[in-house]
């Protein structure tokens, strides 16, 4: 089954899917192929920042096609080692927040409606 994946490091996002017994490093690999850094200059960490081994498949860490849908994929946080040797901190910039809603839309339901007065 496919699983689908946001990887994101600082303000990159990376979308991609996969089979729920692909590996760690295997990901890695596919992630060499879109940012050019080989996969033992990776680390990718779990929903609980946790570093996921390269061995282990994305199942072992619960990731599956019902936890990681297309319409809510799974969030897997990437570091990578810098020049100096050393890993990155995990740094995943927030997405920036839509501004509030003016006053003549907070009246109105979601199907547009307008609610009884």
């Amino acid at each position: 089954m496919d699983v689908f994946l946001m990887i994101r490091r600082k303000k990159l996002t990376i979308f991609t899917d996969a089979k729920d017994a692909t590996t760690v490093l295997e990901l890695k690999k596919m992630i060499e192929g879109i940012i050019k850094v080989a996969p033992e200059d990776q680390q990718l960490f779990n929903k609980d920042n946790v570093e996921m081994v390269d061995h282990q498949a994305l199942l072992d860490y619960g990731l599956t096609a019902s936890s990681a849908k297309a319409q809510s994929p799974a969030q897997i946080g990437l570091a990578v080692r810098g020049e100096d040797g050393s890993f990155e901190q995990l740094d995943m910039t927030p997405y920036s927040a839509p501004p509030d809603l003016p006053d003549v839309m907070k009246s109105q339901e979601a199907n547009g409606a307008e609610l009884p007065s």
